[in-house]
């Protein structure tokens, strides 16, 4: 039985969900992002508790096909952008179409319609988010940044995470309050 679950955007998350189904005796197939495949079918009850025990942690079970697609994107999205590594002829469009084996027009109206934000402005926050994270830790400077974030340019990047938190990278950096927002509220 697979069971689709929101806000399961890092492997903390996994492990988390996991802990939970073993404390449930819950036996697992398969995990991944969002989704739990169990050994077999489940009990309301089984499910009606892991409900519970899954919000208890910030987590949700998604019971209709709508939300799992959304749940899916955010996922694909929140993973590119973790592994930095965007180039600059990057396209959206053509990453979740060929992922998803579905017409991008159809997953951005679906998106849009339930989120209340496109495709676009979503992986804009994630990528403005993981530049926060970045900057923050000093490991890169804001060249090296755009480079793994599919920003044509440095000028590009700063004008687009000026637009979004109302600072430039180098205020940001400056402040005492970072304002990061966990992935799983964008």
């Amino acid at each position: 039985m697979k069971i689709f679950i929101k806000n399961m955007v890092c492997n903390r998350c996994i492990t988390a969900v996991e802990n939970i189904f073993q404390e449930e005796h819950i036996a697992i197939k398969s995990v991944k992002l969002g989704e739990i495949e169990t050994e077999q079918e489940l009990k309301e009850s089984d499910l009606n508790s892991l409900e519970t025990r899954l919000k208890e942690i910030g987590f949700e079970r998604i019971k209709d096909s709508a939300h799992q697609l959304i749940e899916k994107i955010k996922n694909l999205i929140v993973i590119k952008i973790s592994e930095q590594d965007i180039a600059d002829d990057f396209l959206l469009s053509e990453f979740l179409s060929s992922n998803l084996h579905k017409d991008y027009s159809s997953l951005s109206k679906t998106f849009s319609q339930k989120e209340n934000i496109t495709l676009e402005q979503f992986f804009i926050l994630q990528k403005i988010e993981k530049v926060k994270e970045l900057l923050l830790y000093n490991e890169f400077n804001l060249t090296e940044i755009a480079g793994k974030l599919g920003y044509k340019s440095v000028q590009h990047l700063s004008s687009q995470f000026r637009n979004t938190t109302g600072f430039t990278p180098t205020e940001f950096k400056k402040l005492k309050i970072h304002n990061r927002k966990p992935l799983d509220s964008i």
